[in-house]
């Protein structure tokens, strides 16, 4: 069966899924295959739920008629939602980057949604998989779609371009982190760089922050559509802080040629100056498709962060302010500062490894103590082999798991204290949070 009558199907029953338990009746399932399962055994389950089809790669799980069987299931899910992309025929915009990808998305489809019906990305489904089930997701209601992108090895920002075919597009920033992946930061920037190719050779849309060198000096002599936010002046859309503590206060105005619009003061429920430049991004999106200036105040004011990332919590005997959804060197260090602005009687930071670095994990993870040692009144909890490996000779408190450090708190408990919590998801620093 060619893509065109999967398609067919497909436009009949507008319901896909890759996971058999989220079957739902008059589906169609698309049996995929990974290290540790193999979609094409739940073929016959998926009926049983109610799928009227299942698309599998291998015949021996052939059951009848609907049963599609194709060479390769991925794919089949990557052209089908190619296809999709091209009927839709609408702007889509693709964001990627080291940090704020998901925080930024969030932002920008809050802000579209004031005008607009918007289709994104759900929480971080931003792969070779979940960039197809979010374009597939999308029907003839949506008017934009916002798109994430994750990477981390060479060519993948590539691959989901020319899958999502954005017509816009921005890096939040380009820092260390899958270094293992990409061979190094070098690596990192080719492989952020691909969005940005894919625009400049489809003729798109770049949003960027000109106060990044990086990202500057890639948009440097090419001939590419451009829309500039950042802290300095002669950007499209530019803001400076006027708050931080606990939570960011921002004074925005926008530039266009020799006109300024009056100024505005947005009040945000958000932690941290590193995201002034995911809502000044949010800010030239919304200004570019023409929301007015006050609805996209009202969008950014109204966001409250979720799921772990820089979210302010009160627990009974402390305030805590969560960033473990992950942690590279980059976001390590701008947690750490921003960390030290807050107002706080007792101060405690606790970091977990910053994971797939690879040759470059002892130094990073120094260069992080190095910040550390030179802090004064904070007390210091560390969790993980290479935090654990570097403590001693810093002097801090360190554990090989967050069992250890939850087995410590339970002789050594933290009350009335103000905490930071930073660290890839692999350590499990979630598991920490019913001690504090």
């Amino acid at each position: 069966m060619n893509i065109e009558s999967i398609y067919q199907l497909f436009s009949e029953n507008h319901n896909i899924t890759t996971d058999s338990r989220n079957i739902q009746r008059g589906s169609i399932y698309v049996a995929l295959c990974g290290e540790r399962f193999d979609g094409n055994a739940f073929a016959a389950q998926a009926f049983e739920k109610g799928a009227l089809y299942a698309i599998i790669d291998k015949k021996e799980y052939y059951i009848d008629h609907r049963t599609i069987l194709v060479e390769n299931t991925l794919e089949i899910l990557q052209k089908l939602a190619n296809f999709h992309r091209r009927k839709l025929g609408i702007p889509i915009i693709a964001i990627t980057g080291t940090n704020g990808k998901t925080t930024t998305k969030e932002l920008i489809r809050s802000v579209l949604l004031q005008q607009y019906s918007v289709c994104a990305t759900q929480g971080n489904l931003n792969n070779h998989i979940g960039v197809p089930l979010t374009l597939l997701s999308m029907n003839s209601d949506t008017k934009i779609g916002v798109v994430e992108m994750g990477a981390n090895h060479p060519k993948e920002i590539e691959q989901l371009c020319q899958i999502a075919e954005p017509n816009y597009g921005l890096i939040t920033n380009i820092g260390k982190a899958h270094l293992e992946g990409f061979g190094g930061f070098q690596g990192v920037i080719k492989a952020k760089k691909e969005l940005y190719d894919f625009l400049i050779d489809k003729g798109g849309t770049i949003f960027y922050n000109s106060d990044n060198g990086i990202l500057s000096n890639l948009l440097h002599n090419t001939n590419v559509n451009s829309v500039s936010y950042g802290l300095n002046s002669g950007n499209y859309c530019r803001g400076r802080i006027m708050a931080v503590d606990p939570y960011l206060g921002i004074n925005i105005k926008t530039v266009s040629g020799e006109n300024e619009i009056e100024n505005i003061q947005v009040k945000t429920q958000m932690v941290g100056e590193y995201n002034v430049e995911n809502i000044l991004a949010a800010f030239s999106v919304g200004l570019y498709f023409n929301i007015p200036l006050q609805k996209i105040q009202k969008a950014i004011e109204q966001y409250i962060p979720i799921n772990h990332r820089s979210q302010l919590t009160n627990t009974e005997k402390n305030r805590l302010l969560l960033d473990y959804y992950n942690a590279n060197p980059s976001s390590t260090e701008a947690a750490i500062i921003n960390f030290l602005k807050l107002k706080g009687q007792h101060k405690v930071i606790v970091l977990g490894d910053m994971l797939e670095l690879g040759e470059e994990s002892e130094a990073e993870h120094t260069r992080i103590l190095k910040i550390l040692k030179d802090l004064k009144g904070i007390e210091v909890l560390l969790v993980g082999k290479y935090y654990k490996a570097l403590a001693t000779f810093y002097g801090f408190k360190a554990f090989l798991s967050f069992e250890e450090l939850n087995a410590w708190l339970s002789d050594n408990p933290i009350d009335q204290s103000f905490i930071l919590i930073k660290g890839s998801r692999g350590i499990q620093l979630e598991k920490i949070i019913e001690k504090l």
